[in-house]
């Protein structure tokens, strides 16, 4: 009985191209390299990512890990054709949560899926990564680049992100010393971040604007190009004051679910933080958000940083050293709030004034 159909079939024909996937390995590795850093040569292509904690200068460490994605952002990036600081958010997503806890980001690795691999916007995805691994500190020693045709449709990726820090042994955030009258400072959110974009994305359908088309919140830049400002790494200066005041308390990374849902994360039961709104300048990309969607304020507060990225909790005698400490490094430092005892029952976060939307 003869055989119909093709015969010879390949990995090709199926949609898969291991060329496409070389030819990106070979574009980025000069990115992958301008990661290196004590305890990572900053190579790749082993089947796993090595790191050398005592060449970093560990001596008793407590390994701290975390992972993340874009989230829907990417949909933006996408759409709107940019690609080149998608990669930054993957990173600020994971090491901002690795330095609230104290420990400093030590290495990176990417996971990117797509359904058919361009190996220039991979390559262009990659630099991002590379950019914030840099701002961050840390090396990017390995990742994957899937091709999965029928998973993802024609130009849709998928970004994951993995990143390991360590603390000296005794040294790891939140202290055990959090009290009534602690001083909350906030730190100055760059914008969305990456957070909330299924409701930007609804919005910016309401608003029957393209993604080229003039940002209302922003002069001189496209909408897609200013929604995608990438979320604020603030590695650097956080480490830098810790290790420089050792009065900080406690941090939280603003991230999805904001306040309410970040803040008490790191706090003990019987203290809430009373948050007061009148202090937050919030930026002109939330009041087009708020305006445009008919978003109440207290739906803001709950999905978007509305222009905090960071809170910092510390003794209110060293609140001015730290704040001090942090502006020196180009962070933006204002009162937020402080801390308050909390009744049976009583949500850990509690506001006073109002968001200036």
């Amino acid at each position: 009985m003869s055989q119909s159909g093709k015969n010879g079939l390949t990995y090709s024909d199926a949609g898969v191209d291991i060329d496409a996937g070389n030819l990106m390995v070979e574009k980025i590795k000069p990115a992958v390299r301008s990661t290196r850093r004590p305890g990572a040569d900053g190579e790749i292509g082993g089947f796993g990512g090595l790191f050398d904690l005592k060449a970093a200068g560990f001596t008793d460490p407590v390994l701290v890990a975390a992972n993340d994605g874009v989230g829907t952002k990417l949909k933006i990036a996408i759409d709107a054709n940019y690609h080149d600081t998608v990669g930054i958010d993957l990173v600020a997503m994971c090491v901002n949560d690795l330095v609230v806890q104290g420990a400093e980001p030590l290495f990176f690795l990417d996971y990117f899926a797509t359904g058919k691999l361009d190996p220039d916007q991979g390559a262009a995805i990659v630099t991002g990564i590379a950019a914030g691994c840099r701002e961050s500190g840390c090396a990017l020693i390995g990742g994957e680049t899937a091709e999965m045709p029928g998973m993802y449709s024609d130009g849709d990726y998928d970004l994951a992100g993995f990143a390991v820090g360590a603390a000296e042994r005794g040294q790891l955030l939140p202290a055990g010393d959090i009290a009534e009258g602690d001083v909350i400072l906030g730190l100055s959110s760059s914008g969305v971040h990456s957070n909330g974009f299924s409701l930007v994305r609804k919005i910016v359908s309401l608003s029957g604007l393209d993604w080229d088309a003039p940002a209302p919140f922003a002069d001189g830049k496209k909408l897609g190009e200013a929604l995608l400002t990438p979320t604020r790494i603030y590695v650097k200066p956080l480490l830098k004051a810790i290790r420089e005041t050792s009065a900080l308390k406690a941090l939280a990374h603003i991230t999805g679910g904001g306040f309410p849902e970040n803040i008490p994360r790191v706090l003990p039961k019987h203290l809430a933080a009373e948050i007061d709104l009148d202090a937050i300048k919030v930026p002109a990309v939330f009041s087009w958000l708020a305006k445009t969607g008919g978003v109440a304020p207290n739906e803001m507060l709950r999905t978007f940083n509305c222009g905090v990225g960071m809170i910092v909790v510390v003794s209110a005698e060293n609140a001015q050293k730290v704040t001090d400490a942090l502006t020196a490094e180009g962070e933006t430092v204002f009162a937020l709030g402080r801390m308050v005892a909390r009744a049976e029952g009583e949500h850990g976060t509690i506001y006073k004034g109002t968001l200036a939307l």
